[in-house]
């Protein structure tokens, strides 16, 4: 019988996102970027068969709007002194609402913003995943976390998410999972690792929106994105 998961994902509010982008994209333009790897990474999460729910904590109301529209579940965010601590405390309370919902399930706690993400990686990092304990997938930078799988329905989620996070989890006990998973371990925080994602093949949102971008500002105009050679197909 095959394991299914309940996945959580944490999503602060728009005017505060991607600031790290600033050198390639205006304010006005990020949080539409945040929907859009956003809407990528829930429709991949949905579409792995061993995903049985996704779950999206978040304070902003388009966020909102957007995930319900792809069929997942929204709670409103707790209110936290930091964005650190608030990301945390968010994951930590999805968790629990999934439980009370569903029972002591497992639980996987996703990053946001994986436009690069495809069902297939998923599927085979759980499939790689220990079937009980805790297991982490470090991002592409080899310090940051991008995926915390919990296989014990009895212990809490326990995120420790922010700087050194994959450190953290794996000092806490998580085993580091070291499947070759681009998609997944690609989150993106600068114009270097959008660049990288676009390269690997984002999903239908993100590309749709980068291509506007681009359309919009011309053809002498400064790319959404510097693109160093043409995007890999992503497979259906």
């Amino acid at each position: 019988m095959r394991s299914s998961v309940h996945a959580v994902i944490a999503v602060k509010s728009l005017g505060l996102a991607k600031s790290r982008l600033a050198d390639r994209l205006p304010p006005h333009d990020r949080p539409h970027l945040v929907l859009a790897m956003l809407a990528d990474t829930v429709v991949a999460a949905t579409a792995t068969p061993e995903v049985e729910s996704v779950t999206v904590v978040t304070p902003d109301p388009r966020v909102s709007d957007l995930v319900h529209g792809l069929g997942a579940r929204v709670i409103p965010e707790p209110t936290a002194p930091d964005h650190r601590t608030g990301l945390n405390s968010a994951l930590a309370a999805a968790a629990r609402a999934v439980r009370d919902t569903h029972g002591p399930v497992e639980l996987l706690a996703l990053q946001a913003d994986l436009p690069a993400l495809r069902p297939d990686e998923l599927s085979g990092m759980l499939a790689t995943a220990p079937a009980r304990g805790r297991s982490v997938v470090v991002d592409h930078e080899g310090t940051g976390t991008v995926a915390l799988l919990v296989r014990d329905g009895s212990a809490p989620l326990n995120p420790l998410f922010g700087t050194d996070s994959a450190r953290r989890h794996i000092a806490a006990g998580a085993v580091e999972l070291l499947g070759d998973w681009p998609g997944l371990r690609q989150d993106v925080d600068t114009a270097d690792d959008l660049t990288r994602a676009v390269a690997l093949g984002v999903g239908v949102n993100t590309r749709a929106l980068l291509r506007e971008l681009d359309m919009s500002r011309g053809r002498g105009g400064k790319s959404a994105v510097d693109r160093t050679g043409p995007p890999v197909s992503r497979p259906a």
